[in-house]
């Protein structure tokens, strides 16, 4: 038992007012897309801590999936669900506070065709060299997602938190994984077009690891380009075209398993990059 003000306590009467008085509420993010809201807090020690509410039905059963995803999956990069509130006939998560920005932005530009800045254009910025080893964290966290017999659901840029002072991603919002394969039940899972692998937009699909190969692959190709429009590529031919395979429209055409995708990444990634200081790209980033 701990008399620790998050982690020894298990049910509270509302999160925000909760925070106030136990510690400095030092953010208070309004109420994401899944219905569930986050709040920073830093307590008298200054210990920071994140905690994650859920507002709707819809945010509970993510938030329940996501108490499941942490319990089987461990990875440094991933920020882990480490306790949970009850909060009337709610739950809130408490997470370890971590530095860094998404690594996606949701304000248009301000020209048409002009880049957009914030955290995603700074990151493309960066020498190639250090987006190769956010990536490959991103991607050593996926193969403990599968050795956990998980598959990914709702992954994109914005689940990336970057640390630009020391150049670390963290995974977030990690809620929609679930153990796989499944049969999708629904019209199309959650998440963004840009990741999706075509199967995600079908009911009655076996969404399963090779599901999780298109979606790294996405991601490999997005955070490897200079610029929205997929025009800047910033790798190399070899890494090109693995990523070529593991986004065939095909599943059975993709690599078999995520391991396979990041060996032949692994691989492909030990040739010499383009030049890192290519200018960037131009244009619309489709939502």
């Amino acid at each position: 038992m701990t008399d620790h003000p998050l982690l020894g306590t298990y049910e509270v009467a509302a999160v925000e007012p909760y925070l106030a008085r136990v510690g400095e509420v030092f953010a208070a993010g309004p109420v994401h897309d899944s219905g569930c809201r986050t709040y920073g807090v830093r307590l008298p020690d200054g210990e920071r801590w994140c905690v994650k509410e859920a507002l709707t039905d819809a945010a509970q059963r993510s938030l329940d999936r996501g108490w499941v995803f942490h319990r089987a999956v461990r990875h440094p990069v991933i920020v882990p669900h480490v306790h949970r509130w009850q909060v009337g006939e709610r739950t809130a998560a408490v997470l370890p506070w971590r530095d860094g920005e998404p690594l996606y932005h949701r304000a248009p530009a301000r020209v048409p065709g002009e880049p957009r800045g914030g955290a995603l254009a700074r990151f493309r910025a960066l020498p190639v060299e250090r987006v190769l080893a956010a990536l490959d964290l991103i991607l050593d966290a996926h193969l403990a997602v599968e050795q956990a017999g998980h598959v990914a659901v709702d992954f994109y840029d914005g689940a990336v938190l970057y640390d630009f002072a020391t150049h670390t991603p963290h995974l977030i919002d990690l809620d929609e994984y679930r153990r796989g394969p499944f049969v999708l039940q629904a019209d199309r899972l959650p998440g963004s077009r840009r990741f999706m692998a075509p199967e995600e937009w079908v009911r009655g699909a076996v969404i399963d690891v090779r599901t999780t190969v298109y979606t790294l692959g996405r991601t490999a190709r997005l955070l490897m380009d200079a610029g929205d429009e997929e025009r800047a590529w910033r790798g190399t031919p070899r890494q090109r075209a693995v990523i070529a395979r593991a986004t065939c429209a095909d599943p059975p055409h993709r690599f078999p398993s995520v391991r396979q995708f990041v060996g032949e990444w692994r691989a492909a990634s030990r040739e010499v990059p383009a030049d890192p200081h290519e200018p960037l790209g131009r244009g619309e980033l489709m939502h």
